[in-house]
């Protein structure tokens, strides 16, 4: 008798977990495909906090309850492979869930690694979500525009300088 609760349990469980992916997978700008393998329990609680305090969730679910989530969405392309133990790393923010996941998967070489994702209602491969990664967040993209105007200006002044000690 006891056995047949727990399975109601673990039914009902499987069953929230796929409403939960499914809500990822309609809200989510970007997700991101990782595989965790061999990652001890300190390093996955210092990633969750530190992504979330950049908004960005983090989800392990088996990877069956990911294809039940994905039964019925329509994201074009075929998606990746996904081998090992699956998490999923989500933002309304396009770029930061890669980048951050990215910054993390170059610390834990061997134990976190990209797989592949969603961008822009598209399954994306490792390599494209790895270029995603390594975009500049908009504040970096802004220093280094006002650098490269600058740049031709402090040229002509350091010209002017050595014209008037002339």
């Amino acid at each position: 008798m006891r056995f047949e609760e727990d399975m109601a349990i673990t039914k009902d469980k499987k069953k929230e977990i796929v409403s939960k992916l499914k809500k990822v997978f309609d809200d989510a700008k970007t997700i991101v495909f990782v595989n965790f393998h061999g990652l001890n329990v300190s390093d996955t609680t210092s990633i969750r906090k530190e992504l979330r305090k950049n908004n960005i969730g983090y989800f392990v679910a088996k990877k069956t309850l990911v294809g039940k989530a994905l039964d019925g969405k329509k994201f074009e392309g075929e998606i990746p492979k996904l081998e090992g133990e699956l998490g999923l790393v989500y933002s309304d923010d396009q770029l930061s869930p890669a980048r951050e996941i990215y910054n993390f998967s170059k610390k834990h070489k061997e134990k976190l690694s990209i797989l592949g994702g969603i961008f822009e209602n598209k399954f994306q491969n490792k390599e494209k979500i790895t270029e995603l990664a390594q975009i500049p967040d908009i504040l970096t993209l802004r220093g280094m525009f006002v650098n490269l105007v600058n740049s031709p200006i402090q040229r002509f002044v350091v010209v002017l300088n050595e014209i008037q000690k002339r």
